[in-house]
Formats: structure tokens, sequence, C-alpha cells
């Protein structure tokens, strides 16, 4: 390594972070449809009967870029923002781990403990991605919120992500940016528990005799990413339902009592809502989020440090 330890360690820092943003992008790009789909059977579950009718209907009524793709910009702010600081704040988290573990190499932690770094990394990046995730969440569910005051036939009103940010701040201010930030700490730290945990050991699963887990190549890696985002979302999928709900109908009371009442009201499965495509989404979504972070840092790694 080039300079002393502080210097590479700002170097991996910088890495992690273009990584993780790089991979955000490309996870929007390939997971956006069925993300617009999740969140729509998630905040209106009397609307649609399952994926498949969604996905078509919301085709057919505002097309690819304004229907399937709604909110894409602030999906990709709100990726890139989220998995910047994720990676960056895992590779912090990873030594952090090492350190308290009293291992001299990220490299010799446990899957167990890679998870736990998983967990501590996602506080850092909660409060990054709520507050993008929230106007990406309104934007998606925009058609059924405002369907009772459109005239048959009449286009639904564009407005812009600026617009919409202006609009929360001037009307609930700024913690009007951060609603259902508890129910973002309780979907992300606990996800990142299991989607790093999973992904870590898919990986040390997955390498032969000999092999080191980052020699496995791009298709196991993707594999095991997919493996890692299933884990994810089948562990906290009930609280990224209260989150949509908490953060499309702009609701004030807590997460807690928003989940009594959806179960109250719709019964225990209208807490995984979405989960069909959520799946269906997350497994390319993760493999590409994953190939690309591991072989952008990989390669910057080689070329920087």
């Amino acid at each position: 390594m080039h300079g002393d330890s502080k210097g590479a360690g700002f170097k991996t820092g910088v890495i992690d972070f273009t990584a993780g943003s790089l991979g955000g992008v490309a996870l929007v790009y390939v997971s956006q449809p069925m993300d617009t789909v999740k969140v729509k059977m998630q905040t209106f579950p009397h609307l649609y009967r399952n994926m498949i009718e969604c996905t078509v209907r919301t085709f057919q009524r505002d097309g690819v870029v304004r229907g399937l793709y709604a909110g894409t910009l602030p999906a990709v702010v709100a990726n890139v923002a989220e998995n910047s600081v994720l990676f960056a704040a895992y590779g912090a988290c990873q030594k952090l781990v090492a350190l308290v573990e009293r291992k001299p190499s990220v490299a010799e932690l446990t899957s167990l403990e890679n998870a736990t770094a998983g967990f501590l990394a996602a506080f850092f990046s909660s409060f990054t991605l709520c507050p993008t995730e929230l106007i990406k969440c309104k934007l998606q569910a925009m058609r059924e919120v405002q369907q009772n005051n459109l005239k048959p036939n009449e286009k639904l009103p564009r407005i812009s992500p600026y617009q919409l940010t202006k609009q929360i701040l001037r009307t609930q201010g700024i913690p009007g940016m951060f609603r259902g930030l508890t129910s973002t700490f309780a979907r992300e730290m606990p996800g990142y528990f299991f989607f790093f945990g999973g992904y870590e050991a898919t990986r040390e699963l997955l390498a032969k005799p000999g092999q080191t887990k980052d020699e496995i190549g791009p298709l196991k890696t993707m594999a095991a990413g997919a493996i890692g985002g299933i884990a994810l979302w089948t562990s906290i999928f009930p609280a990224d339902v209260i989150k949509s709900r908490i953060q499309v109908q702009s609701l004030t009371v807590s997460m807690t009592q928003v989940g009594i009442e959806i179960i109250r009201k719709e019964g225990v499965l209208a807490l995984y809502n979405g989960l069909q495509p959520t799946i269906v989404r997350t497994i390319p979504a993760t493999a590409v989020l994953f190939v690309v972070y591991e072989y952008t840092k990989r390669f910057m790694t080689e070329l920087f440090v």
C-alpha cells in the first residue's frame, strides 16, 4: 500500500463510498418497476388483487416513465445516498467489530460478525434514506392518493420531486421529511443484519476448497447478493409495509399503532402485501448491486491503494 495507514484507511472509505454509489444506481434501474408495484400494493391493497394486475393497470394508465418508473429520480438519489453511506459505514463497522473481537483483519470476521457490522451500518444510512424514500413513495402512489379528486379521463397532474419536497417543507417543515424514520430504523437495522449476514454466509458456502470468498467469480457473487436480498426482505417486510403507509398517507401516529390498526382492519396477511413483487425485484436488483460493488471496489483498490 502507498502512504500511511490513515491515508490508506481514507482511500478505502472513499472506495467503499464510490462503489456503493454505483451499485445503488444499477439497483434502481433494474428494480424500479417492481418497487413501484410493491408500494402501490402495500399502501392501497384494496385496489389490486395481485402483482400482475397492478403492473398491467399501472402501465395502461400511466405508461412506463410516469407509471412503472415513477419516482425514479428520488429513487436514484435515495439509493446512491443510502448505499454510498451504507457500504462506507459497513467497511468502518467491520473494522470496529474486528477491533472489538481482536481480529487483525476484517477478512477474518465470521458471517455473524459481518451481519453485526451491517446492523450497525444501517443506523447511519437510515438518516440519508428516509427523506428520499419518502418522496419516492409519495410519487409512486400519487395516482391512488389523488384518484378521488380526478374527473373521468382526467390526467394525473405532473409534480416533480422538487415540487413535492418544497410542498412538504412548506407545510410540515424539516420534521415532515423524516416522517417514518422510526419505522425506517426498524426496517433497515435488522434487515441489513440478515442482508450482509446472508450475503457473506452464501459467499463462504459457494467458495471451493482453498478458494477465498473474494475469488468466487461474478455469477456466484450475484447469487450471494440475491440470497442476501431475499433474507433482508422476508425478515423485515411488515416494517416496510408500515413505513410505506406512514409516509404515503402522512400519518402522525406511531408505527406500533399503524401496525395494530392494519392487523385489526385487514388481517395479519396485510403486513405482507407486495411481498411477491419485492422478491421478484430483489433477486436481480441485489445481484447487480453486489457484483457492481465488489468489482468496482476491486478495480479501484488495485488502482489507488
